[in-house]
């Protein structure tokens, strides 16, 4: 039985689409830090080889040093947050968060609208270097 530990996502909870992809890059984690594919495998044989092996060394890159590199404006600790702030919501037992004064967190607000965009742009990139990953698949053996 093999048991895939995957270092990236720590101890807190994660939906199965951001599980998929940090498994997907566990794997090309250990295959390039365990096996060490660039003294068993011959990767000049064949053009083929050679892409294959640009591939795993940018995505492993792009997975350890860039990925992780990412800054949100959230990330300011020097940005003025707004309180959180509930009411109870009429008729039920349920509460909503009150929305913060916009105008007096103006450096915030931004932050915010700058983090979704980010976030977006982020997620596609995840998703076109998952894709590699894929179409470089039949490469990750030694």
């Amino acid at each position: 039985m093999k048991i895939l530990k995957i270092r990236s996502l720590g101890g807190r909870w994660v939906d199965k689409d951001e599980v998929l992809l940090h498994a997907a890059f566990q794997l090309l984690e250990d295959f390039v830090e365990q096996e060490h594919p660039e003294k068993t495998i011959d990767w000049k044989h064949d053009a083929m080889h050679a892409r294959a092996w640009r591939e795993i060394s940018s995505l492993y890159h792009w997975w350890r040093k860039t990925r992780p590199a990412r800054r949100s404006p959230l990330d300011d600790k020097q940005i003025k947050r707004p309180p959180m702030r509930f009411e109870p919501v009429p008729n039920t037992t349920m509460r909503r968060l009150v929305p913060y004064d916009r105008k007096k967190y103006r450096p915030y607000d931004r932050a915010v609208r700058q983090h979704f965009q980010l976030e977006e742009k982020w997620h596609a990139e995840d998703q076109r270097n998952l894709h590699r990953l894929v179409e470089i698949r039949p490469y990750l053996w030694t």
